[in-house]
């Protein structure tokens, strides 16, 4: 096996370990306040055991002598549970031994050595702590500890759950025509059993599981046949064992069942009856117990000499195969279900015995309870699987990425509908012609026929031109009219038609024209069945998001079962009586979040502890209970996450927040005026702390920002709400998921923003009767309530260069709108320019060493590649309404007024000044090469340039939203001439101060005086001096500045 398997596999069984640890840790929490519970003990045991083994199956010595130690003392207080008063000091001290495992465990995952003297000044001293307070386990003490208190047979109980996992493994390997890692499975598995006996007591298993190691070794080219053949014998004991028939284990596998018969030890025949039975007739093995020695036996690599944590932990024994990896020393938690081989399944094979010297066979019962067992298993139950976080990591991008291409799929096949229902329309136009010619040509044609047939028989030579191409002599190559003329002479009109070269050419134009009209409707029902592929394609994309997230999700309870262990560790240092309530322990959180809510929650849980519970004696003071609560609760609200940490302790003291503001200069008039929220936002600014002196547990100056800006990386945001001497709580708002959301997309100012759907409670349109002044800022009236207004785009502003664009598709409202947001309790309004509905997208964070100002917190990428900024709008509310205190103090204390990250507001530039974006131009021409001439020389000139092929094509342009500061327009256009342009732009409010400059091949005064008539800025024709048009331009714009 490579280097890399063998390292992956490792670090799988240390996560592994990982989760038993966290397992006992939550058994022992508590542990000396309640009486000891069997079952829980029995769990403890398995897992501990898990860990033993596993670690010396992987080569981590160290690890598996100290998990033997600390399996020891568990052992003693599973068989003297009774005897042993559990308090505090042994509780800690076991909690301490779990914590030692923990720091073997990180060290093993980066691969360094154990410091021997970390093992002797720390690790040692606390176990032997434990064994001077409990002693070693000894026989009576085994039996104790497997006895079945309840009723239950734990040997039996094992058999069916962790022997059935291994054999069911190994089932699945050799199924695999491959055999992958045959060998390597066997060998583990026999030493994993071989230690399961050990434990059990079950001298005859262990010998059993010994037999077939010495056997791989002895003949490892059969490697197939003695696995075969062991599953087989391993079968045969679990069945015994099931059936409390102890005494006929078989002890050994017979060697000569696969060295005569290779390949065929699936299929028992006679020798093979005569070998079980011979295994029946053996001699009972002496269930006695063993001691200690039975538990030291399975580890015989057992580090013994003091400078063993020094050596590197290098996996000794083969890896397993890729099967294997998964779950390896877990213990399934499932039914019995055997697929046994026909040794098993054919009672031939046990119901043969000599009638006097063997016991009656117990195979029927075991195919009785057999049955039993499968008719009560669960058919719902599903395997499970581990794979990297980083390959969860890569399909989340990469699901990303498809709803990007999507979303772009969805854009061209918008563009392709509309093209085709342009095409539509302009085959009905060419329809429509098509009848016209058809009847002009018959209008032409009739005539002339009748001519020739009422006349007194003398054909013209232009009535030739009606003869068809067809009638010709035979053997003359004359196609002449007159020598068409005399070969139909005679003939009425009536009898025979005539065509002309014309008519020829027209029904060719009308067989043509039906023809594009067949290919149009085949391309409408190619488009519509594509649509329909489409559709389905977000539909099962839309499953796939759904099933990937849920995949990616865990229950707060992976977070929050740590805390219980924190929080004890705090009340025993500190003296304080706390009590953790986790409500929603089962809530799900996408994996990225939860991690990054750690340390945030750790931060609220401390000071909660520190600043909010006061001790007992305060307490009862108060009329509190001596006992103080935190609780930490999450629920699912919409597309957010809301999780909330509230204590029942003496609340936040906003004097204390306002006079430590004071001490750190800010003015008194700002904070005589600020609300109580408004200065409980100040704990979250970076170095305010209220602490009178720095201790370990808090007032150190940190960690509310960190809270904070951890939060900000994960598009959530955090409120606080006190009340004096109850309690504090605080609310943590976070994305359901980070890769896709739903935003609404809105421009302002001729940016175009993403706004998260969740924080919208409502959009409404902006009416000016509406809007009311009260002390200098805008309010509207909704619903009853004051709402403050804020205009986005005076806020948003650019002092440089920018290229302003727009999107193709028509706005969904295209006048001022309001977003009516809730931050921190109070409702805000915000005043967009345009909307484009509701999307959704895949959330990008933008790298770099400059970070987003305030008020945005990611990017997204639409269909067509561009790239809009992912507002976060209670961060946005937050500095606008710092910024407006801000403009009215004339000082303020620089620690806690941040903006130089943001759009500084400033004055407006004068017109001598550069102008904040670079001038856009719209040139409107039906000719192509006319436009790109045209836009050459503006572009020279340093202003940007949008084409339209006609004035409806400008018209949609504008409407879209396109912002452009002048507009160059030639006149003779299909669809909308230029005449046309300037009606239609006059007439729009939002347009018509736009200057228009004519230009023309047309240098007659009529079309010049029509064109100023109708509101042209200047009139140019073709030929152009490219510098008095640039003059002209760049006059006109000025006066529309200054207008």
């Amino acid at each position: 096996m490579s280097q890399d398997k063998e390292l992956e596999i490792q670090l799988q069984f240390l996560e592994e370990a990982k989760e038993y640890l966290d397992t006992i840790e939550s058994v022992l929490l508590g542990l000396a306040s309640a009486p000891i519970d069997s079952q829980k003990m029995d769990g403890i045991l398995r897992a501990v055991h898990s860990v033993k083994g596993g670690a010396g199956m992987m080569g981590y010595g160290t690890l598996s002598h100290l998990t033997h130690r600390l399996e020891d003392s568990f052992k003693v207080l599973k068989a003297k549970k009774n005897a042993i008063a559990i308090e505090n000091q042994l509780e800690s001290l076991l909690l301490q031994g779990v914590d030692c495992l923990r720091q073997v465990l990180d060290i093993n995952r980066q691969g360094n050595r154990i410091d021997s003297h970390w093992l002797e000044t720390i690790a040692n001293p606390v176990f032997d702590q434990l064994h001077e307070i409990l002693g070693d386990p000894v026989a009576d003490d085994a039996s104790t500890m497997l006895g079945a208190e309840d009723g239950t047979n734990v040997t039996a109980m094992l058999f069916e759950t962790e022997v059935e996992g291994c054999l069911a493994r190994l089932e699945g390997v050799l199924a695999d025509p491959e055999k992958p890692c045959l060998l390597e499975e066997v060998s583990i598995m026999a030493q994993e059993l071989g230690g399961l006996g050990e434990m059990l007591q079950l001298e005859a298993f262990s010998q059993l599981c010994e037999d077939i190691n010495h056997q791989l070794e002895a003949a490892p080219d059969q490697v197939e046949a003695i696995a075969q053949q062991a599953l087989m014998v391993w079968r045969q004991s679990q069945a015994l064992v099931l059936v409390g028939q102890l005494t006929h284990l078989p002890r050994r596998l017979e060697a000569r069942e696969f060295q005569e018969n290779e390949g065929e030890a699936t299929e028992p025949g006679v020798a093979e009856e005569a070998i079980l039975v011979g295994e029946l007739e053996t001699d009972q093995p002496e269930l006695v117990g063993q001691g200690d020695e039975a538990y030291q036996e399975d580890q015989p690599d057992q580090p013994d000499q003091p400078d063993q944590p020094d050596q590197p932990d290098q996996p000794d024994q083969p890896d397993q195969q890729d099967q294997g990896e998964v779950n390896v020393f877990q213990w399934v938690d499932s039914n019995l279900h055997i697929s046994s081989p026909s040794a098993l399944s054919s009672p031939s094979a046990l119901s043969s015995p000599p009638p006097l010297s063997s016991p009656p066979s117990p195979e029927p019962i075991f195919l009785r309870e057999n049955n039993q067992e499968d008719s009560s298993k669960d058919p719902h139950q599903e395997n499970t699987v581990r794979i990297p976080v980083r390959q969860l990591d890569r399909l989340n991008d990469l699901f990303g990425e498809l709803t990007i291409e999507r979303n772009g799929l969805s854009l061209q096949l918008g563009r392709l509908r509309t093209l085709v229902d342009n095409l539509s329309r302009r085959v009905k136009i060419l329809e429509a012609s098509n009848h016209k010619l058809r009847t002009s040509y018959d209008q032409i044609a009739t005539p002339r026929g009748m001519t020739a047939r009422q006349g007194d028989g003398e054909t013209s030579k232009s009535d030739g031109l009606f003869l068809p191409s067809s009638v010709s002599s035979p053997a003359a190559s004359d196609t002449s009219p007159a020598s068409l003329a005399i070969t139909v002479q005679g003939f009425d009109a009536l009898e025979m038609d005539s065509y002309s070269d014309l008519h020829l050419l027209s029904r060719e134009v009308m067989e043509t024209i039906v023809q594009i009209e067949e290919v149009t409707s085949d391309l409408e029902l190619t488009l519509d069945d594509t649509d329909s592929i489409a559709h389905e394609l977000n539909k099962t994309a839309k499953q796939l998001q759904t099933n990937l997230t849920q995949v990616r999700m865990r229950p707060l309870s992976d977070l929050v079962g740590r805390f219980s262990r924190a929080l004890r560790d705090l009340c025993v240092e500190h003296g304080k009586q706390v009590e953790l309530k986790v409500v929603g322990k089962g809530t799900l959180i996408d994996r990225t979040i939860l991690e990054t809510l750690s340390d945030p929650l750790m931060h609220l849980l401390r000071n909660a502890f520190d600043h909010g519970i006061e001790d007992p004696s305060t307490r009862q003071a108060m009329g509190k209970p001596p006992k103080g609560t935190i609780e930490i609760k999450a629920i699912h609200r919409g597309n957010q996450t809301q999780l909330t940490l509230r204590d029942d302790g003496k609340g936040i003291n906003l004097s204390k927040i306002r006079a430590r503001a004071e001490e750190m200069g800010l003015d008194q008039e700002l904070l005589a005026s600020a609300s109580d929220q408004e200065l409980l936002s100040l704990i979250f600014e970076p170095g305010f702390s209220t602490a009178d002196q720095v201790t370990d547990l808090s007032g150190r100056g940190v960690g509310m920002d960190v809270v904070r800006n951890n939060l900000k990386q994960i598009r959530g945001d955090i409120r606080v709400d006190t009340q004096p001497g109850w309690g504090t709580t605080f609310t943590l708002t976070v994305p359901f998921t980070l890769s896709v959301a739903r935003i609404l997309l809105v421009e302002s100012n001729g940016m175009l923003l993403a706004f998260p759907i969740d924080v919208i409670q409502e959009m409404l349109m902006l009416k000016s009767q509406q809007i009311l002044t009260t002390l200098g800022n805008e309010v509207i009236n909704w619903q009853g309530k004051m709402v403050s207004l804020i205009r986005l785009k005076k806020w948003l502003k650019f002092y440089c260069r920018r290229r302003v664009t727009t999107l193709e598709e028509t706005p969904s409202i295209n006048e001022p709108t309001i977003l009516i947001i809730n931050q921190a309790e109070q409702l805000i309004g915000l005043c967009v320019d345009r909307s484009w509905g509701e999307r959704e997208v895949t959330v990008r964070q933008v790298e770099g060493t400059l970070g987003l100002p305030d008020g945005f917190s990611g990017c997204t990428i639409l269909g067509n590649g561009r790239v809009v900024p992912l507002v976060d709008p209670n961060a946005m509310v937050r500095w606008i309404i710092s910024c407006q205190r801000t403009s009215n103090l004339e000082s303020l204390s620089p620690q806690l007024c941040s903006t130089s990250k943001g759009f500084v507001e400033q004055q407006p530039p004068s017109i001598g000044i550069q102008p904040s974006t670079k001038d856009t131009i719209l040139i409107i021409d039906d000719s192509i090469n006319v436009r790109r001439m045209l836009a050459l020389g503006l572009e020279k000139a340093g202003y940007i340039v949008e084409h339209a092929k006609d004035g409806q094509d400008g018209i949609e342009k504008l409407l879209r939203g396109l912002e452009v500061k002048a507009i160059i327009c030639d006149i003779e256009m299909p669809r909308l001439d230029g005449y046309g342009f300037l009606t239609r732009v006059k007439v729009e409010p939002s347009l018509k101060t736009l200057p228009i400059i004519m230009l023309t091949s047309r240098s007659g005064s009529k079309h010049r005086q029509l064109a100023m008539t109708l509101g042209a800025s200047a009139y140019f024709y073709k030929p152009y001096n490219e510098r008095e048009l640039l003059k002209t331009l760049n006059e006109i714009m000025v006066e529309d500045v200054l207008i």
